[in-house]
């Protein structure tokens, strides 16, 4: 298969509106991935299905990742005049850097024997843009693993065929996969607590706010 640079060359030439973004990989295993704006990201999959050189037919992973919010700090060197001389002033200024949710998607070629090629798509934030397309009329491969990321992270897939909860039950109300998320202390549903699970429980019964038979 072509290198990842290769092939955004040619996606740019034929998807012009596509934002292509090649993300390094750190890990032993130093595959990079291709990153794609969300609006380009239908387009994207069918060409990378279709096309004669990649036939890129099926897709074997498709996980979230969630992406905190961080704060970047920023140091500044300008000039001023304090008591009439003029001085090299460094002022350091804290901004925040609004977090993101990632759907990310191994796609493999099972007609040409090739694979795999890592794809990813952002959401704007972790609040209320979070929004992608869903890859299922595609890959129908992806059905069940984006109603996972659905269920765990938040992701609203838009176009899904049938988007709803996969593990956890209707009217639980947090994504347990997000890395901000609390767990309850009441393991009373919990048959054989132990370790960690235990003490939690213990607490919660002493807890005043427990109400007491």
């Amino acid at each position: 298969m072509e290198s990842l640079e290769q092939l955004k060359a040619r996606l740019a030439q034929a998807l012009p509106a596509a934002r292509l973004e090649l993300v390094p990989n750190d890990s032993p295993a130093g595959q990079p991935s291709l990153l794609v704006n969300k609006e380009a990201a239908l387009e994207v999959a069918r060409f990378l299905r279709d096309d004669a050189r990649l036939r890129l037919d099926y897709v074997s992973n498709v996980t979230g990742v969630d992406w905190l919010d961080t704060a970047v700090t920023r140091k500044v060197r300008s000039r001023q005049v304090i008591e009439g001389i003029e001085r090299e002033i460094e002022q350091t200024f804290e901004e925040k850097k609004p977090g993101f949710l990632e759907v990310v998607y191994h796609l493999y070629s099972m007609e040409l024997k090739h694979g795999p090629l890592v794809l990813r798509l952002r959401t704007g934030n972790r609040s209320h843009d979070i929004h992608l397309p869903s890859l299922t009329p595609v890959w129908r491969g992806a059905e069940f693993q984006e109603r996972e990321v659905f269920d765990l992270y938040g992701v609203v897939f838009d176009g899904h065929p049938d988007l709803r909860r996969i593990l956890m039950w209707d009217e639980f109300q947090d994504f347990p996969m997000r890395k901000d998320y609390v767990g309850p202390d009441d393991f009373e549903y919990e048959p054989t607590a132990h370790g960690e699970v235990l003490e939690r429980a213990r607490r919660h019964e002493q807890s005043p706010e427990v109400p007491r038979p």
